[in-house]
C-alpha cells in the first residue's frame, strides 16, 4: 500500500495542478513495460494510454489495479491508435525491435524507422501538440524522423520533440561513482552529442573532478559503448530496458514538471539546437531548459578541453550522416 506512495513521491513533490495524458507506444516491450509502470505511478499524469502491435490490453489491466489516481486505457493495433493517441500531452515512443550481439543502433534503423515514421504520422494527425519523447533507437536519426513527419503535416514545433538521451547522463554519474567511490546521485556529468558511439561525448572536465589522462579515457570509451555491456549480458535476449526505462521516467517526469509551471529545470536531450549549427548539424544533444511550451532554453556547450574538442570533431560527421539519412528516409518513403 505504501510504496507505491513513496516512489510516486521521488518523482514529483507536489499533486499536478493540469490533467496530463501520456501515451507510451510499444508499451507491451522490453522499455514499455517497466516505462508504463513507473508513468502509473507518477502523481502528475492522470490518464496513461498505452499502445502496442500485441498485448497492451493485459499490460494495461495488470497496471490499473495499482493504486494511484492515473486511469489506465489499453490500445491495441493500428486500429485503435487514433484513440490512444488522441488528447495526449505527452507522448513517448519507445517502440521497435531491441539490439542484439554485434548489431549497432544503426543497425536497426531499417526496421525502426518505418515503425517510427507510422507513429509519428498518428502523432501528426491525432495529437499534434503533444511533446514527443523518443526513445527507439537509433535516436540521433528517429528525431529526424519524426521531425520530417511533422513536417510533411505542417505541424513541426522544434520545441515539442525530444529525443531520449537521459540514459547516457544516468550511466556516466553511475561509472564515475564507481571510479571515484562516490555516490552517482550527487555527481552530474554533461552528455552532449547524439546517443550512439562516438556522437556520445561525456565532458568530464566540467563536473569539477579530477581524473587521470586515463580515467577520462577509459570512462569516456565505456559511457559510448555502455549499452554494449548489457548487449552481452543479457546473451542475446535484449539491451537496456529497465535502465532505459527509469531514464526515460526521469526525462518525462522533469518534463510534466515544466509543463505544469515549475521553474529551474534543466534535463539534457537532443533536440534540433543552434549549438552544432555552424558545422552543419540540426540536431545535438545538451542541457536544456524546460519549460511550459516543451524547450524554453538551450544550453551551450560551454568550455571543452582539448581531449572533449577531439570528441566534437569525431561526432560531427557522425552526426551529420545519421540525420541525413532519417531525413531521407521520409523523402522517399
Amino acid at each position: 500500500m505504501f510504496g507505491s506512495r513513496i516512489i510516486a513521491r521521488s518523482f514529483a513533490s507536489s499533486a499536478a495542478s493540469n490533467a496530463a495524458k501520456v501515451a507510451v507506444l510499444g508499451a507491451a516491450g522490453g522499455i514499455g513495460q517497466p516505462l508504463s509502470l513507473l508513468m502509473k505511478l507518477n502523481p502528475l499524469v492522470t490518464e496513461l494510454s498505452l499502445y502496442d502491435i500485441v498485448n497492451t490490453p493485459g499490460v494495461a489491466a495488470d497496471l490499473s489495479h495499482i493504486n494511484t489516481k492515473a486511469k489506465v486505457t489499453g490500445h491495441k493495433g493500428a486500429d485503435s491508435l487514433a484513440a490512444a493517441l488522441t488528447g495526449s500531452d505527452v507522448i513517448i515512443i519507445p517502440a521497435g525491435v531491441p539490439r542484439k550481439p554485434g548489431m549497432t543502433r544503426d543497425d536497426l534503423f531499417n526496421t525502426n524507422a518505418g515503425i517510427v515514421k507510422t507513429l509519428a504520422e498518428g502523432a501528426a494527425k491525432y495529437a499534434p501538440k503533444a511533446h514527443i519523447l523518443v526513445i527507439a533507437n537509433p535516436v540521433n536519426s528517429t528525431v529526424p524522423i519524426v521531425a520530417e513527419v511533422f513536417k510533411k503535416h505542417g505541424v513541426f514545433d522544434p520545441a515539442r520533440l525530444f529525443g531520449v538521451t537521459s540514459l547516457d547522463v544516468v550511466r556516466a554519474s553511475t561509472f564515475v561513482g564507481e571510479v571515484k567511490n562516490s555516490n552517482p546521485e550527487e555527481i552530474n556529468v554533461h552528455v552532449v552529442g547524439g546517443h550512439s558511439g562516438v556522437t556520445i561525448m561525456p565532458l568530464l572536465s566540467q563536473t569539477g573532478i579530477k581524473f587521470s589522462q586515463e580515467e577520462i579515457e577509459k570512462l569516456t570509451n565505456r559511457i559510448q559503448f555502455g549499452g554494449d555491456e548489457v548487449v552481452k549480458a543479457k546473451d542475446g535476449t535484449g539491451s537496456a530496458t529497465l535502465s532505459m526505462a527509469q531514464a526515460g521516467a526521469r526525462f518525462a517526469n522533469s518534463l510534466l514538471k515544466a509543463l505544469n509551471g515549475q521553474k529551474g529545470i534543466v534535463e539534457p536531450t537532443y533536440v534540433y539546437s543552434p549549438v552544432a549549427k555552424k558545422d552543419g548539424v540540426d540536431f545535438f544533444a545538451t542541457n536544456v531548459e524546460l519549460g511550459p511550451q516543451g524547450v524554453a532554453k538551450i544550453h551551450p556547450l560551454g568550455s571543452l578541453s582539448a581531449y572533449e574538442q577531439k570528441l566534437y570533431d569525431a561526432a560531427v560527421p557522425e552526426l551529420k550522416k545519421n540525420i541525413q539519412k532519417g531525413v531521407e528516409f521520409v523523402a522517399k518513403n
